[in-house]
């Protein structure tokens, strides 16, 4: 938890300063991938002092963003650099404050990304997929896992706000995050940088793009991060918790045998092992409950009465004297080792990009692609914080999870432009299979009294069952095991007019997405039985668009916009019987304007929006009272659409000013509200049952400061950086009223830039750290065990820095 003191002055600071690490007004701009033509440079770009434009690519074709209308933030590569942004769970601080980033459990093997309120809660399986999509160069990521691995050489990562089911389709009802990399320019350049820091952690990276050759350019990329554990496993030869040791590489090909085509073949290849955040016990016996003793009763344990020998119901467990509770502390080292190995994440897809131009101002576009995601879970993150002490009883569930993904896609557009007509048609294909089995064995063991531990093997004798189970393949009892099929076809297309009537200073945008989903799948181990649930879907679904903008001057634009978005169905393999459950659907009502004034040293950026959410996948608790059934006395949890509408609502603003040339001051801040009615639990006698959005503050901000001064005649600059986010407390567990703690994180990088050496190389050697403060809050908590243990949860990374040293050629 941040002491309101210390919070107070620095927030006062930050916003003395106007930082921001909201990157939407990022200071360069940058061609975007699969786009032939450039985009004319602004006013500001092509000589003049202030502000520079940013190209975006949100609606499939080059834009400036002060004149596209859709609420975007865009990190660039300045900034990513700058924040020290490794992959996507740092940007998990609340840089962009409508975009939140967070662990799935407590794991970094699988994000949970959401925007402006549309967060899921457990998308991470074979059937359930989540509300904001992630893209790389165009190309969708269809599965939580793998999403964190290592960034390759990114140009910039585009946050488009709000549904964008018209020309990016399925599961993007909170909006998209794009990630576009860097093509082969044909020109010999590239770079290579180093760095070291805090918690043995080093980090080398290598970018070349080749000479051009019989019209082919070829760029080579590697990547590799390491860190070593922000919390140590006492248990000798195990690992600790949140490290990670990253490594890939990509090679990128484009053939342009004439002016007017051109074929960009790309593969990529990515291994991350990482290991969860470690859970400690916030609190213990927060209900104020009587401290029971445990007592010898024949071969077994009963909880007592203090000083009695009576069975007393009403009491809490005692602590094992090896725990306590830690308050707002983080812990350095775990006061229980438990055995973990790290998880293996294993990305790898090929992708053509093929552009032709059909004639000056129409060009056909193929984008096809093959990805796969490989993970094995290993997480024991919970230590002795999840489960309450007794005697001779197994402790510490061992969380494990095998998955295998493969999907293909293909997408065709036809980007084209007429007199007064901007228009974008397109044709979508997507196929997806996903098998997963779960198994969750426990790792330790308490002695008698509490006062020491033994580890379970691995490996068990004799039949493998729930209480006698090991981790080693083959060992395990499955808890569940799934696999499931997915296709999608989709058709869409958006124009825009600008009649010559109005001067061209008025816009309408008329757009449409018809898809046809098709999803089926089986549940074929539940409780390590053979079982045989099945389930079938089949959806049909249209997504309008209508934006009315208008050209209030050169420099202000304002829009009015309504659109829709859904998440498409699927089945819980949580749950007894796989059923299925539909699609979750959003209607969404914005205003916005988007200014340069000032003679661009001022841009503010302004969005209002309303957002009504039907069909509302929820999850309910359930407990299996079936005698024949696998799970029969066990909970379970069973996904349907809740009736009702959930409301959201939010206003965000963005302001950029550059006062002085050199210096930068950015300021973003977000309110979001929403509201989900309460449903009747149908599977325990309808009680009324709340489920609460997870991971979205009412108020975020977010501020960064940049200043860069020449201090030599030979290029060479000084950049300073400094960026502070703030989140209010949230909600991390959909059925708990718990929330977190708020947040306030500072980052900062100085840098001496393009240093001149030899031979047209320069260099930039720069000193970084996140969480500069060191600030230390819980952005996951869980009240769930109050009555019997205490709370629970986990903390944001400590400080960490560095220096690095890179080399341009």
């Amino acid at each position: 938890m941040l002491k309101n003191t210390v919070r107070a002055g620095l927030l006062a600071g930050a916003g003395a300063l106007a930082l921001n690490a909201m990157p939407a007004f990022a200071a360069e701009t940058a061609p975007a991938a699969d786009v032939a033509a450039e985009a004319p440079a602004s006013d500001a770009s092509a000589g003049e002092k202030g502000l520079a434009e940013i190209v975006v690519t949100a609606t499939k074709r080059e834009t400036n963003l002060q004149k596209t209308p859709v609420a975007i933030a865009v990190v660039s590569d300045q900034v990513i650099k700058d924040r020290h942004v490794q992959s996507l769970l740092d940007l998990a601080d609340g840089g962009v404050p409508s975009l939140r980033v967070a662990t799935f459990e407590a794991r970094q093997s699988a994000l949970t990304v959401g925007i402006r309120g549309i967060v899921p809660f457990d998308q991470n399986q074979t059937a359930r997929d989540t509300g904001v999509g992630v893209y790389i160069d165009g190309i969708y990521l269809a599965r939580s896992q793998g999403l964190n691995a290592a960034l390759f050489d990114v140009q910039r990562i585009e946050v488009l706000k709000g549904p964008q089911g018209t020309l990016f389709g399925r599961n993007t009802e909170g909006g998209a995050v794009s990630i576009v990399t860097k093509e082969p320019t044909g020109k010999f350049d590239g770079r290579v940088s180093v760095g070291v820091g805090n918690f043995g952690s080093h980090n080398a990276e290598g970018h070349i793009d080749l000479p051009e050759f019989n019209n082919i350019a070829i760029k080579l990329d590697a990547v590799t991060q390491h860190q070593d554990p922000t919390v140590k496993n006492p248990l000798a030869g195990q690992a600790g918790w949140n490290q990670y040791d990253r490594t890939g590489g990509r090679v990128s090909a484009k053939w342009t045998p004439a002016p007017n085509f051109s074929a960009t073949v790309t593969y990529d290849k990515a291994k991350d092992e990482n290991t969860p955040n470690y859970s400690q016990l916030i609190t213990y016996n927060p209900l104020g409950k009587t401290v029971g003793q445990y007592v010898q009763s024949g071969s077994s344990y009963i909880l007592a009465a203090p000083g009695t020998t009576t069975a007393c119901s009403s009491c809490i467990a005692p602590l094992s004297p090896l725990m306590k509770a830690t308050g707002d502390n983080r812990v350095k080292v775990a006061p229980i080792g438990v055995p973990q190995q790290p998880s293996i994440d294993r990305t790898e897809g090929t992708a053509l990009h093929l552009n032709y131009d059909l004639a000056p101002h129409v060009q056909l576009r193929s984008i096809t692609a093959w990805r796969t995601v490989s993970t094995e879970q290993w997480d024991n993150s919970g230590g002795a914080a999840r489960t309450i002490y007794a005697p001779n009883t197994n402790f510490s569930r061992y969380s494990l999870s095998f998955l295998n993904q493969r999907q293909f896609s293909q997408e065709l557009q036809l980007v084209g432009s007429l007199p007064q007509v901007d228009y974008v048609l397109g044709a979508y294909y997507f196929s997806e299979r996903a098998q997963e089995q779960a198994a969750t064995p426990s790792s330790n063991k308490w002695n008698a009294d509490g006062t020491g531990y033994t580890i379970n093997s691995e490996t068990v004798s004799g039949t493998v069952t729930s209480s006698n189970q090991g981790w080693a393949i083959g060992q395990q009892f499955l808890q569940r095991a799934s696999q499931a099929f997915a296709k999608s076809y989709a058709a869409f297309g958006q124009a825009t007019f600008t009649p010559d009537a109005l001067n061209d200073k008025f816009h309408l945008t008329l757009g449409g997405r018809y898809t046809h989903d098709k999803r089926n799948g089986l549940l074929y181990i539940v409780q390590n039985k053979a079982t045989n649930f099945t389930f079938n879907a089949t959806v049909n679904r249209f997504d309008p668009l209508v934006v009315a903008a208008v050209d209030l001057s050169d420099t202000i634009h304002a829009y009015a916009k309504y659109s829709t978005g859904y998440r498409a169905g699927g089945a819980n393999s949580r749950s007894q019987t796989f059923a299925a459950f539909g699609p979750e659907a959003v209607k969404a009502y914005e205003v916005g304007a988007k200014m340069d004034l000032m003679d661009h040293r001022v841009r503010l950026n302004v969005a209002g929006y309303m957002m009504d959410r039907t069909g509302t996948q929820t999850d309910f608790d359930n407990v299996d009272t079936d005698p024949t059934s696998p799970t029969f006395n066990l909970h379970t949890e069973e996904t349907r659409n809740a009736p009702g509408t959930s409301r959201i609502r939010g206003v965000e603003a963005d302001l950029t000013v550059q006062p002085v040339e050199g210096l930068t001051l950015n300021a973003s801040y977000a309110y979001t509200y929403t509201h989900v009615p309460a449903t009747a639990n149908p599977f325990l006698n309808n009680i009324l049952y709340q489920v609460y959005v997870v991971y979205t503050p009412e108020n975020a901000a977010s501020g960064a400061i940049d200043y860069v001064l020449p201090v030599h005649s030979n290029g060479s600059e000084l950049r300073l950086h400094l960026d502070a986010a703030y989140a209010d407390p949230q909600y991390s567990f959909q059925n708990e009223s718990t929330k977190t703690d708020s947040s306030f994180v500072v980052n900062g990088r100085v840098s001496l830039a393009s240093v001149p050496l030899v031979n047209g190389t320069t260099a930039t050697f720069a000193l970084w750290s996140r969480n500069l403060f060191n600030t230390t809050y819980i952005y996951r908590r869980s009240a769930a065990n109050a009555s019997t243990l205490g709370d629970y949860g986990n903390f944001n990374p400590p400080r960490t820095f560095g220096g690095e040293m890179q080399i341009n050629f």
